[in-house]
């Protein structure tokens, strides 16, 4: 068996229970070097085969491991954050498909997550987005034009920008010509949940400018939207006019009767 297990933003205690006793079993593992945090690695037994996939194709990484499964070894691929958020595991699980090798998924905390942990905010508020957009701006790897940020700009709606720390002059003027204003607030985070976690707050407005001032290039989420400024609307579930099927109302005339 072959499981893909999502590692988390990068601190070690954030990978799941079940991903660590899978990678503490496992007789092979192919992990993402240069995102994976390396001290989850101690996780693993003594004698575990252990391949850095940074170097290696997605052939050699299938040879790896449908090999060692075929060998009735169990294998660990070790993919940053949840494998679901551009881990590129679509193609990969398509070419053990055709081999016939059986895997599973096992998920993880999202550098998304990790960011907004580093914040101290939530990415939905009543009154203010109920919504976020989970896209990345246009580099070597293409966007369809239909999801281009310019398109979800102009939903107003919580953005988290993955992949994009590279790439912010343009990303900052397919924003505003989307419809954000420039004052509308936006945070970077460098390396969430890693010792050196950074974060800088911002506009839209000034976004490249910050990444510059700060020299973030990389590893980085982009966070955009007024979930990040001031507060909203208090949520119906906790108002006590709000009845539901655990709680009676206790009166009220607020928005939430």
């Amino acid at each position: 068996m072959i499981h893909f297990v999502g590692a988390g933003p990068g601190a070690p205690d954030l990978i799941t229970v079940r991903g660590a006793r899978l990678l503490g079993a496992a007789d092979v593992v192919v992990y993402a070097g240069s995102l994976v945090n390396p001290e989850l690695l101690s996780l693993c037994r003594p004698g575990c085969e252990v391949h850095d996939s940074a170097g290696m194709t997605l052939e050699q990484t299938t040879e790896v491991l449908c090999s060692a499964a075929k060998a009735g070894k169990e294998c660990v691929r070790l993919h940053t954050g949840d494998p679901a958020l551009y881990g590129a595991i679509a193609e990969q699980m398509a070419e053990l498909d055709r081999a016939g090798v059986p895997y599973d998924v096992v998920p993880g905390v999202s550098s998304l997550f990790g960011a907004t942990a580093a914040l101290r905010c939530e990415l939905t508020r009543p009154g203010v987005t109920q919504s976020v957009v989970v896209t990345r701006a246009e580099g070597r790897t293409p966007v369809p034009e239909r999801e281009s940020l310019r398109a979800w700009a102009a939903h107003g709606a919580t953005m988290a920008l993955f992949l994009s720390a590279g790439l912010l002059e343009g990303a900052q003027e397919e924003l505003l010509a989307g419809g954000y204003a420039s004052d509308v607030p936006a945070a970077i985070v460098y390396r969430a949940s890693w010792p050196d976690e950074a974060t800088y707050r911002c506009t839209v407005g000034t976004l490249a400018a910050c990444a510059r001032e700060h020299g973030v290039r990389k590893t980085a989420l982009v966070l955009v939207g007024d979930v990040l400024g001031g507060e909203g609307d208090r949520s119906c579930l906790y108002d006590p006019g709000f009845a539901h099927g655990y709680r009676a109302a206790e009166g009220g005339d607020g928005p939430c009767t």
